[in-house]
Order: C-alpha cells, then structure tokens, then sequence
C-alpha cells in the first residue's frame, strides 16, 4: 500500500492542479529558510562587532563571519523539519482536498479543521520538531550519531504530524491520533520516506506537498482495511458513518 501511495503522492505533487500550490509551497519555505539564515548571520556578525576575535586584524573577524554563515547554512538541513511542518500545515486543506477530489472522487471529502485549532496543533509540533533537531545538531561533531538521531527523531516527528493532519479532516484529533498509533509500522515507514527526503538537496523543498499527499493516500488505505476487518458491532468511526451514509442515499 506504502509504495503506491508514494506513486500516487508524487504524481500528484507535479499535476497541474497541484501545481500553483507547488509553488506557493516552494515559495514560502525557501522564503522562511531565507529569513532564519539571514537573521542568525546577522546576529552572529552582530556579536563579532560588539566582541571582536582579534582588534588587530579585521580579516581574522570577517573570515569567521563567513564560516559562521556557511556553517549555520549547512545547519539550515536541522531546521527543515520544523519548517515543513508549518508549511504542511498552511496548505494541508488546500492540498487534501485537491487529492481527495481527483483519487477519491466517490468517497465523502475531508472537513477543515478550524483555523485556530489546526495552527495551534501545527505550531506546537513544529516547535517540538525545533526542539528536536537542534538538539541532534548538537550531535553535528559525533560521526554517525548525529544521522541516525536526524533521521530516526524526524521519521517519528513527520509521520506523526503529517498523518495526524491528514486523518484530522475525517475524524477528532484523539481519534487520528488512536488511529496512528494503532497503526504505528505503516505510518513509521511513511514517515521514513520523508525524513529520507528530507537529507536530499533540492529534492527536499517539496517534502511538505509531498508529505500532504503521501499521507491522506495511507490514512485512506489504512481507514478502507479498517472498515473491511472491522467486526459488525464496532460502532462505526466518523470516516466509517460518512461512508455509511453515502451508501445508503
């Protein structure tokens, strides 16, 4: 189910109706990693002027300006995490509703979270996702480690909160998070694919479009198994009586 939903999300990452959304989610997520390298270079050369390496010879200062910038740009790979995140976030129901239009035309669409609910839901996460790849960029000088605690925290991270905003235009947050937790494996190994993404330059910038279609692909798999193994006196979940009810009209 995971490789054709990673077909059918790259597909539709590139099809025209997607594709105004691409680049307004190109847009802002190289604009947003733009204003954090250049207000942390800018703090840094603030800091060298006001507390010089050496008062008797400014190159030695502006040599250390410049590592500094092109450390914390490679440093920038640790703050894309967070960044898809509020990017997915701003255009999760725009893009879901296009996939679940053209792919899944005679099932009941998604609903929209409200736009408080899904903002403080995205924030937090992307702050937790902050949280945790600063901390593996302190891990930069360990070989091998500082990977490994990158890959595995953001697979954890991206699944989770890409899933969770996907299955939350079916069902109540508790329940999309029942729901991923049940389902821990498929959505670790979705997650896996974008935080593999993630370490590709270039190829990265679309992870949050990619990552929005991957996942209601894998909440749409994962609710059609649901309802096909369920035992007859389970009470039906919200996607199951949405379904229900556009069978019976």
């Amino acid at each position: 189910m995971l490789i054709n939903a990673a077909f059918a999300a790259l597909r539709q990452v590139f099809s025209p109706p997607l594709r105004a959304i691409l680049w307004k989610s190109l847009g802002l997520t190289v604009g947003l990693l733009v204003l954090v390298w250049f207000g942390l270079t800018k703090g840094i050369a603030a800091i060298l002027a006001a507390h010089p390496i050496s008062t008797d010879y400014a190159m030695v200062n502006a040599v250390a300006s410049f590592l500094a910038g092109a450390g914390i740009f490679v440093g920038l790979a640790y703050i894309l995490p967070p960044v898809s995140i509020l990017v997915a976030g701003y255009f999760l129901d725009d893009a879901a509703e296009i996939v679940e239009r053209t792919d899944f035309p005679d099932e009941v669409p998604g609903r929209a979270m409200p736009l408080s609910q899904a903002m403080l839901y995205t924030l937090r996460f992307a702050g937790l996702a902050l949280a945790v790849n600063l901390a593996a960029l302190l891990l930069l000088l360990v070989p091998g480690v500082n990977v490994a605690a990158f890959f595995l925290a953001n697979t954890y991270l991206l699944g989770r909160e890409y899933f969770e905003l996907a299955a939350a235009r079916f069902r109540p947050l508790p329940e999309a998070g029942a729901m991923r937790r049940h389902h821990s494996a498929t959505v670790m190994l979705a997650g896996a694919l974008l935080a593999g993404l993630m370490v590709i330059p270039v190829v990265n910038l679309i992870t949050p479009l990619f990552g929005i279609a991957l996942m209601v692909h894998v909440h749409k798999g994962l609710s059609r198994d649901r309802l096909l193994k369920a035992p007859v006196t389970r009470p039906p979940l919200a996607m199951d009586r949405d379904r229900i009810d556009v069978r019976q009209r």
